[in-house]
């Protein structure tokens, strides 16, 4: 799922005291020569609040069902997402079909200031202050996708020193 990102930390759940989030959940219709068929379909997004995180998935014809599956593939797909003393190390835009989420690292007491979806994942990631603006499509499936794209975009500034070959003070002094 995370093959385009480069510095992507994959991490198994085991140890971990994960606690999830419910996004969203939509009835969805399959109209058959039968009548209609209705399912439904759930997101959620689990994480221990410590820079680990990760989302899923589930569908089903019970909602019950649907989140239970949708935790269990969130549990498959845990990142772990470098924080810098409780917000972001720089800016990162990420996008995903539609979707188009902007995150901005903000000062110590700002508090999380975003709507729904990129909430329940920035909260779940363990950010504590962070301005953030969603544009485009508010569809709860692409906002969550697109807030991904931008956190596994985000990199430390260890990272970029490893990266660059050079010592983490040059990095700040440029």
């Amino acid at each position: 799922m995370y093959q385009d990102y480069k510095n992507v930390e994959h991490v198994k759940p085991g140890g971990l005291e994960l606690k999830d989030r419910l996004v969203g959940v939509q009835r969805v219709t399959k109209v058959t020569k039968g009548g209609r068929a209705f399912g439904f379909s759930a997101i959620v997004v689990v994480g221990d609040e410590n820079g680990v995180v990760g989302q899923g998935l589930g569908k089903s014809k019970e909602v019950a069902d649907a989140i239970s599956k949708a935790v269990e593939d969130a549990k498959k797909n845990l990142v772990r997402i470098p924080l810098n003393k409780g917000t972001l190390p720089h800016e990162q835009k990420g996008k995903y079909g539609g979707a188009r989420v902007l995150l901005l690292p903000a000062a110590t007491g700002t508090g999380i200031i975003a709507g729904g979806p990129i909430r329940a994942v920035l909260e779940s990631v363990g950010v504590h202050d962070v301005l953030s603006k969603n544009q485009g499509s508010s569809n709860p499936h692409n906002v969550v996708k697109a807030t991904f794209d931008a956190l596994l975009q985000l990199r430390s500034a260890e990272t970029v020193a490893k990266q660059r070959g050079i010592s983490l003070e040059k990095v700040f002094k440029g």
